[in-house]
């Protein structure tokens, strides 16, 4: 079973919401499973505009990933653009892909009520993560609550793409929520979704802590 999952590097650390709901289940993946894991710097250009801070931000998710036990022996990590062909892919899906499907995303609705530009990357987001995930054919994506919507649109797209051509040529993949971490809070309140930065210090340090335990105990 082959499955997949990224990570967008918007902050200058993962949280402990990114452990408990990705990087714990990335981890047990890799283990029985053809795992493949990317860090989205091409997702992140919507709201990470210098491309020099992308950059590290890029590099310390990969360093994070690592030191939380993702191992390049068993899993294959990778950086979203060294595959720019995503892009293309994310074309020819949208050719194929209703606008009224888009329009419904909440997720563009609720970044456009938090004061994010109204860009159209932001509005295609689902177009983009769908190209990730029909890409390579995974089977499974380990996705929280709130990305499963965008999951449901991706099989929606694959399954118009085989009926415009007549062949079943993109896999329908299934979504892995792991039942209790569904939704991680913050420090606010608020679910913790991305990355965070520097000033977030109560969350930033989290991840760190847990890499800390696991190097004392030599796991």
């Amino acid at each position: 079973m082959r499955v997949l999952s990224g990570t967008q590097p918007t902050g200058d650390y993962l949280h402990i919401g990114n452990y408990f709901g990705a990087l714990r289940q990335y981890v047990s993946f890799q283990e029985e499973h053809e795992a493949l894991y990317f860090v989205a710097d091409y997702h992140s250009m919507n709201s990470v505009r210098d491309a020099k801070q992308r950059r590290e931000f890029t590099r310390s998710v990969a360093l994070d990933y690592l030191a939380c036990g993702i191992d390049p022996a068993r899993a294959v990590l990778f950086r979203q653009s060294d595959a720019p062909e995503v892009c293309e892919f994310m074309w020819l899906l949208s050719t194929v892909t209703p606008m009224g499907l888009l329009e419904r995303g909440h997720a563009y609705k609720d970044k456009v009520a938090q004061g994010q530009s109204a860009d159209h990357g932001l509005f295609a987001y689902p177009m983009l993560m769908a190209a990730d995930i029909l890409l390579y054919h995974a089977d499974v994506v380990p996705v929280g609550q709130d990305q499963k919507q965008h999951l449901e649109m991706t099989r929606d797209i694959a399954a118009r793409f085989n009926h415009t051509y007549g062949e079943d040529v993109l896999k329908l993949p299934e979504p892995y929520i792991l039942d209790g971490v569904a939704v991680v809070p913050g420090t606010d309140g608020r679910k913790m979704s991305n990355p965070g930065r520097g000033s977030e210090g109560a969350e930033g340090c989290a991840v760190r802590a847990v890499v800390a335990v696991r190097l004392r105990r030599g796991a």
